[in-house]
């Protein structure tokens, strides 16, 4: 009678149950042919290889089922593309924006009671300005020095008569980091969902694609996304209140930016420039199925709203070449410090009248810009951890593009694109006093150290226009500074006689600075307790942790936020309670970790 079959265990997967298994169907089916189960044996060794390869294709098979799933995946690259498929789009070049002030010479009229009127420059949107530490930054906006408002002091006298012979004009222009780069991309014959690579790495913003032939290409979020607004001069009576108006435009020729592997690509669409070209003869077919028991049709032969039917995600170039502008940052933290701010690069001037002035006075007062910035250059965000990303991967595709819940609000946040700049932390609340559905959003940035710092006004501007587009009309909301503290972590532990004291104390601080090296979120208590952990099982060679505490740290280049650490310590002395506007952060971890080990 024959053997009855053993069926196959499809839930054996590690090394010992696949060759446990190998073995009985050995025994079970070859008893005769095979006999020698001896582990020194040759067939022994077949077993062992069979079950090891089985052993690491099931460990692949479990790797790559985890690494598709955004709450299971380990790998960093693999938890961004996983995002993305989600909607979001982390802003991983970000820039970096605020208020720079400017400074000009303008020689006297011929009273000597003020500056020649003629000469009052016009500094145009496009002009860069550099920092001590070698960053670009652009002018947002025309800086207008003929404004009545500017600040003038006397700059040069005559020394024989005291009359002043030219005068100093103050004005104020907002900055991005950045500078202006453009790229020409040869492209060959179509080819459907066209990919293709910039040279640059350190891209935050396209500002601009146009073909050989001059059609313009426009970047969207998604490629289904076929109508843009753009803004237009409004030339009604109104134009001073409201100096332009935001009009949709439909967009054949789209596409977006992605960011794979350290490296920038323009994605296409699948459709071709023929497609845009419609016959002049109608279809009868397209024609009979729209009519509805209507007495008339409507030929849609050249009719805009036609573009919209496409289902090719837009018009891929080709046999073209594609001008791609864009700005760039030179450096990877473009914050600046106050003060940092020191010459104007590259001067883009305009007068009311350039006739009335002669090319010497031109470059006379080109060359006498001076610049500098009286609050801090802020938004460029350093790189975040796996669970940053992936938390707010999940938190942005529950907001389903609209602000409703307060993580709504901070997720959209997070997501602000990168050519507004950026935040570091965000917490929204219920503003108590309200009677009405108002928030308060508590905002902090980075500086040029990579600390929590206070965002700058442009960038609060920027986000509070973001989240115009997705809150609900009837909510308001306030944009605040959020608070920091400073603190620093004491310890004492004891080591194996073994060891060295020297290297462990060194070990122990530099896991504390790993552990610690992202500021605290809004309102995240710091467990005394994780800090024993961490000494406890990532420091060999530590034995017992005998005391853990947390010390404030005020004063000098600390923050000067007042707040009670013993009194904010829970009952137990296990975390310390924060309030839900201040995020902790260990500032320096070389000074503020001390420990002793005996």
């Amino acid at each position: 009678m024959a053997n009855k079959k053993i069926p196959i265990r499809y839930t054996s997967k590690d090394f010992n149950e696949i060759k446990s298994d190998l073995v009985e169907y050995a025994r079970r089916y070859y008893p005769e042919t095979y006999k020698d189960f001896n582990q020194a044996s040759f067939g022994s060794l077949m077993l062992d290889t069979v079950a090891y390869a089985g052993d690491v294709l099931s460990f692949y098979l479990d790797y790559q089922t985890n690494e598709s799933f955004l709450d299971t995946a380990v790998e960093y690259d693999n938890i961004v593309r996983v995002g993305r498929q989600l909607g979001y789009k982390h802003a991983e070049n970000s820039v970096s924006t605020g208020v720079a002030t400017l400074y000009v010479i303008i020689p006297a009229n011929d009273t000597g009671l003020g500056p020649n009127m003629n000469y009052l420059p016009i500094l145009k949107r496009g002009s860069t300005l550099t920092s001590k530490n070698g960053n670009t930054y652009v002018l947002d906006e025309d800086v207008r020095f003929d404004n009545p408002n500017s600040d003038t002091v006397v700059a040069r006298v005559n020394n024989s008569t005291g009359v002043p012979t030219s005068y100093a004009v103050k004005n104020y222009g907002k900055v991005v980091s950045g500078e202006f780069s453009r790229e020409n991309i040869i492209l060959g014959q179509f080819q459907k969902f066209r990919k293709v690579k910039l040279a640059s790495t350190r891209i935050s913003e396209i500002i601009s694609v146009f073909d050989s032939e001059g059609h313009e290409y426009f970047q969207v979020d998604h490629l289904t996304q076929n109508v843009v607004y753009k803004s237009v001069t409004n030339y009604g009576d109104d134009n001073t209140t409201v100096p332009t108006i935001l009009k949709p435009f439909v967009v054949p020729r789209r596409f977006t930016l992605e960011k794979i592997d350290g490296k920038f690509y323009l994605q296409f669409g699948y459709g071709s420039d023929s497609e845009l070209n419609t016959s002049s003869i109608a279809e009868p077919s397209e024609l009979v199925l729209k009519m509805h028991s209507r007495n008339y049709i409507t030929d849609s032969t050249f009719d805009p709203a036609k573009l919209l039917d496409t289902d090719k995600f837009g018009v891929a170039p080709a046999n073209t070449t594609l001008t791609v502008s864009y700005r760039a940052n030179s450096r990877e933290n473009t914050n600046a410090a106050i003060g940092a701010l020191n010459r104007v690069s590259s001067a883009v001037l305009d007068f009311a009248d350039p006739t009335l002035v002669s090319s010497k006075v031109r470059n006379q007062i080109k060359s006498s810009f001076e610049a500098s910035n009286e609050e801090a250059i802020v938004g460029s965000v350093t790189g975040i951890s796996k669970e940053e990303y992936r938390m707010r991967a999940i938190d942005h595709f529950a907001t389903q593009n609209r602000a409703v819940t307060l993580q709504d609000f901070e997720a959209i946040a997070y997501g602000m694109p990168s050519s507004l700049g950026a935040v570091k932390r965000v917490r929204v609340l219920r503003d108590p006093d309200s009677f009405k559905r108002n928030l308060n959003m508590y905002v902090l940035a980075e500086n040029d150290f990579s600390l929590l710092t206070i965002p700058s006004s442009t960038l609060k501007e920027n986000l509070k226009m973001w989240l115009n587009k997705y809150k609900m009309i009837h909510d308001t909301i306030d944009i605040l500074d959020g608070k920091v503290v400073n603190f620093g972590i004491k310890f004492s532990a004891i080591s194996h006689p073994d060891v060295n004291k020297y290297k462990v104390l060194s070990d122990a601080q530099r896991a504390l600075a790993v552990e610690f090296r992202h500021p605290k979120y809004m309102g995240e208590p710091v467990y005394v307790t994780d800090v024993y952990n961490i000494l406890n099982k990532r420091v060999p060679g530590i034995v017992d942790v005998k005391n853990v505490e947390i010390v404030p740290k005020t004063g000098g280049l600390y923050s000067d936020y007042g707040f009670d650490f013993a009194e904010n310590l829970s009952a137990d002395g296990r975390y310390l309670m924060v309030p839900e506007n201040v995020a902790m952060e260990l500032k320096f971890a070389n000074s503020d970790i001390r420990g002793t080990i005996e």
